[in-house]
């Protein structure tokens, strides 16, 4: 991602508060809450939303604050943003270099092969290129509408477009709410996507400590969305 230069022109502020989860003069872990846009050329983005929720760095590259990942628009959960001009080239060198871990929670539809809370790996290409997406099964409930249906942990180890949706999808088990990649007929509809983006660990490109974000939502580690489900899937 480029670096975007200080605007001269003051731009109209997007008014949309956003929850804070860590914060330093070079960078910010935020909370993505689903149905927005990380960015792009819409106004209604959490790139817009930035400036106005994170203190301005004191640093003499300090810049307008730019996310250095995506999450897709009904994704929730950790977004990492710098500050600086320094800071946003630090970070995609460690995505790049892939030494930022991702911890994700989904629910999947079907029956899933994988014992349980026992590990699995997923190595099937995404658009000709290496994906590979660790996994595994933390809870599963039948369920009348979907069969069963399965809470499970992932962690990426590339980051593809759409990796996690995808490498879910190629072993018969979408994600509950993903219309693109979803199984006909069992599309959740009006409730979005059950992936929630749940946690980040890196060393701090400047101060060199460990950096390790859990995104809770009321304390609580999984979305409510998901707790609702198992609590009323028979």
């Amino acid at each position: 991602m480029s670096v975007p230069k200080e605007e001269k022109k003051a731009k109209k502020e997007f008014v949309f508060p956003l929850k804070v989860l860590f914060e330093d003069d070079y960078l910010a872990i935020i909370h993505k809450p689903a149905g927005i846009l990380v960015s792009g050329n819409s106004f209604k983005t959490i790139a817009n939303a930035l400036p106005q929720n994170l203190k301005k760095s004191t640093q003499p590259d300090v810049t307008t604050p730019q996310p250095v990942h995506r999450l897709d628009y009904g994704t929730t959960g950790v977004l990492l943003v710098g500050k600086t001009a320094s800071s946003i080239r630090a970070l995609n060198k460690l995505f790049e270099d892939k030494e930022i871990q991702k911890k994700y929670f989904a629910v999947t539809i079907g029956k899933m092969e994988a014992p349980l809370k026992q590990e699995r790996i997923i190595d099937s290409e995404i658009d000709g290129k290496e994906a590979i997406t660790e996994y595994k099964v933390f809870k599963s409930v039948v369920s009348e509408r979907f069969g069963f249906l399965n809470i499970v942990i992932l962690r990426p180890k590339t980051g593809r477009r759409h990796q996690l949706r995808k490498h879910l999808a190629s072993i018969g088990n979408p994600i509950l709410g993903d219309k693109e990649y979803g199984k006909e007929g069992l599309i959740l509809t009006g409730k979005g996507i059950y992936l929630h983006a749940s946690k980040l660990l890196f060393s701090h490109p400047f101060t060199d400590e460990l950096v390790s974000v859990t995104d809770k939502i009321n304390g609580l580690r999984l979305p409510t969305k998901f707790s609702k489900l198992f609590h009323n899937s028979k």
